[in-house]
């Protein structure tokens, strides 16, 4: 048997976000008798490093601390050109824009054979980091997209070569969701028999928490017993607490920070909430899918691909507080109409976004370009 092909993940940073999360499980999943991995994290080694190096993947710290200090980034660039003209992996797969840019200009001058880009979220948060992309894009191979809708983005907007830019979805630990414990929300402060709207995610501008608490306004107005719980951390998070201050409601929202038990609080919630403007395709959906939990979600990208409005969730316009309260009160008060839709939208995660399906589809991928590659004779 041959030795195993080193492969080389090089991502921004090992935080417990969605990119970084999925990186660890299609990492930790590949055959090992056929590749081997190692990570490299360009800021700082982060709370995932412990689950990857637990498996014996070695992780690589790059060095930076700031995405914003130039000569912070060179360093990292330097540290990771470094280590991979060391190394010599055939592959190179980045995740995430710094790790985008900065991993194929540092794989290029180690003369790594194979670059293939992660694209994850559709960024409308300005152009220069597009233009950054198309101006780059000669050291790729491939741009591996999650979602169609990321990969027309990548088409349309940032101008990427068509030929080059794939399709593999988001997965999810099914059995990990489908069959958790709920857990007690009485913790978070929330009383027994109330209706829970859950979401989870960064409070950050990209996920329009505004817009939720806005929405959630008009569900409490409507539905005595109704509670809103936000679980994660992010730069809004001081604005959020003030406009929670300033709200009728404000005895009836809860943060909850990070939680581990993210499948627990699922299970124990009556309405998962995505408000998102821009995705790729959000993890939160597919988890709750997974919980088969009722699912309202604006339609960002790659939201579509998951479920169908009107059959398996909801799906709202984007910034549209009414409507997006609108539907949360459906789901919250339609009893066995509502019931029906996570039955069918767990069915669909169960079938197209497993991470074993999509583990194997980048095996398949990497093996093909390794395949290619090889001289005939």
């Amino acid at each position: 048997m041959s030795d195993p092909v080193r492969i080389a993940f090089v991502i921004t940073e090992l935080d417990e976000g969605g990119a970084e999360r999925a990186l660890v499980q299609i990492v930790t999943r590949l055959d090992r008798d056929r590749w081997e991995p190692r990570v490299f994290s360009l800021a700082g080694r982060g709370p995932l490093t412990a689950t990857l190096e637990d498996v014996e993947i070695p992780v690589f710290d790059c060095g930076a601390t700031s995405a914003s200090n130039p000569l912070d980034i060179w360093r990292a660039y330097a540290s990771l050109k470094r280590e991979l003209t060391s190394w010599q992996p055939q592959i190179v797969q980045t995740l995430l824009f710094h790790a985008n840019l900065l991993g194929r200009l540092a794989a290029w001058r180690a003369h790594v054979p194979h670059v293939l880009s992660g694209i994850r979220v559709a960024d409308r948060r300005g152009r220069l980091r597009l233009r950054l992309d198309r101006w780059t894009e000669r050291f790729v191979e491939k741009h591996v997209c999650v979602s169609q809708a990321v990969a027309d983005f990548s088409i349309d907007e940032s101008g990427l070569d068509p030929g080059k830019v794939l399709v593999i979805p988001n997965g999810v630990d099914l059995a990990a969701f489908r069959d958790a414990e709920p857990v007690d929300l009485a913790e978070f402060g929330i009383p027994v028999g109330a209706k829970v709207v859950l979401s989870v995610g960064r409070l950050d501008p990209q996920k329009d928490p505004l817009t939720l608490l806005a929405a959630f306004e008009r569900v409490a107005q409507r539905t005595e017993n109704a509670h809103l719980l936000l679980v994660g951390r992010g730069p809004m998070e001081s604005e959020i607490r003030e406009r929670i201050a300033g709200s009728e409601s404000g005895a009836r929202i809860h943060l909850a920070g990070w939680q581990e038990d993210v499948p627990g609080i699922l299970k124990a919630a009556d309405v998962f909430a995505l408000a998102s403007r821009f995705e790729g395709m959000p993890n939160a959906v597919l988890e709750a899918g997974a919980a088969g939990v009722p699912v309202v979600a604006t339609a960002a990208e790659g939201v579509a691909e998951i479920l169908e409005n009107g059959e398996s969730g909801w799906l709202v316009g984007i910034g549209d507080a009414s409507q997006l309260g609108v539907a949360i009160g459906e789901a919250l008060t339609h009893g066995e109409l509502a019931a029906a839709k996570p039955l069918r939208l767990q069915s669909v995660v169960a079938e197209k976004f497993t991470w074993e399906s999509v583990v194997s589809e980048y095996d398949r991928l990497y093996r093909s370009l390794l395949e290619a590659a090889a001289p005939r004779g």
